[in-house]
């Protein structure tokens, strides 16, 4: 089961071709992080699969390269220099070296400018960069400049896999993904049409935020597109709410790796967190992440997932995707579409929630209840 998986990544995910250049990479955890015994032994078992993932991918092509690095200790931080050197080539990072680009981006302090002028630098090296990456390490690169980089200048496809577990394979990675992009895509035209969006769930859930000017997008897991992005297993509809309109507060009862002792509720205010309340001792790890930088408390994302063969609770990459639930996250959004700029982006899950969508001329449709969807998915 877990050969045929991989080898339909390469297939029908990503439609690699025998000339193409592919990378594979993952991270280790570091001696300094507390990791729960669980989440440490998964993550153990992520090398083993990234070299398998390696291993089958020469049976597609010969141009494999594999890279693995210490944990960067947070969801949405750049990789690191020999991560880059792998992916864009030497050229291109030794000259991102030289004019002093390098290091900005990867703190993400680099402005608009020394932006432009690294993208004038990867394009002139894109023929150097790899055709396709899959993204095996624990920690998401999905939010960083890295990848947008790599799918807008250089025109790679990507398959983000971030806390992948072997069990996926079996389930959310069992979809028919034909069927599965069909509703991914009918349920964002629907989004597409709203400007504002309000969501609530049985468990205090309630917030309502704009997405006036911004695209909802789908992660479908057909990636064979020049420049295509997604996680795996994937299926859903997310977007970038606009800056400073989200308000409500949310409960949550799962951290992305395991249920709570007990709810933690954040409260939003004009877009951002303003309090954390909760006796778990998740609210004290989530409320110094959000303290790291103004930015971290950003309303990044509302997500809708539509994976009917996803199920698990206790793993975000899943659960974000299972059909019906929704995900909210804090921190960056600067790589689809939004205009926060940090070094972390963290979702939440929610269970059976009910989304009403609000058209620009007042319109309302429930496309969510109690999560069922009111059409046919």
């Amino acid at each position: 089961m877990l050969t045929r998986a991989l080898r339909e990544i390469y297939h029908t995910n990503l439609g690699v071709k025998k000339n193409e250049k592919v990378l594979v990479f993952t991270d280790r955890p570091s001696p300094s992080e507390d990791v729960p015994p669980h989440d440490l032994e998964r993550w153990e078992r992520l090398k083993d699969i990234a070299l398998l993932m390696e291993e089958t991918g020469r049976g597609f092509t010969k141009n494999m390269s594999f890279g693995i690095f210490p944990s960067r200790k947070g969801h949405g931080i750049e990789p690191p220099e020999s991560i880059w050197r792998l992916a864009f080539g030497d050229r291109a990072v030794d000259r991102l070296k030289e004019v002093k680009l390098l290091k900005p981006i990867i703190t993400k302090q680099a402005s608009m400018e020394k932006m432009g002028s690294a993208e004038r630098i990867i394009d002139k090296y894109k023929k150097d960069a790899v055709n396709a990456v899959i993204a095996l390490s624990n920690y998401s690169t999905s939010h960083t400049r890295f990848r947008d980089l790599l799918n807008r200048i250089c025109g790679t496809r990507y398959a983000s896999m971030p806390l992948c577990d072997v069990g996926m394979f079996e389930g959310a990675m069992n979809v028919n993904w034909i069927e599965l992009a069909k509703r991914t895509r009918r349920f964002a035209a629907l989004v597409n049409k709203a400007e504002t969006v309000k969501v609530r769930a049985a468990n205090g859930t309630k917030m309502t935020l704009s997405k006036k000017g911004r695209k909802a997008l789908t992660d479908t897991g057909i990636l064979t597109r020049a420049g295509s992005f997604g996680n795996l297993p994937a299926g859903e509809v997310f977007f970038a709410p606009v800056e400073g309109t989200a308000n409500g507060k949310l409960v949550i009862e799962w951290a992305p790796t395991h249920k709570l002792d007990s709810a933690v509720t954040v409260l939003v205010q004009d877009g951002s967190v303003v309090d954390v309340i909760g006796d778990d001792p998740y609210a004290e790890l989530l409320h110094s992440k959000i303290d790291e930088r103004p930015e971290n408390r950003n309303i990044a994302e509302l997500g809708i997932g539509t994976n009917d063969m996803a199920t698990r609770p206790d793993n975000i990459l899943e659960s974000e995707k299972i059909l019906g639930t929704i995900h909210i996250a804090f921190g960056d959004n600067s790589s689809f579409g939004g205009n926060v700029k940090t070094p972390f982006h963290q979702d939440f899950v929610f269970f059976r929630p009910t989304i009403e969508l609000v058209s620009k001329d007042g319109d309302k449709k429930v496309l969510i209840k109690n999560g069922k969807f009111l059409t046919a998915s």
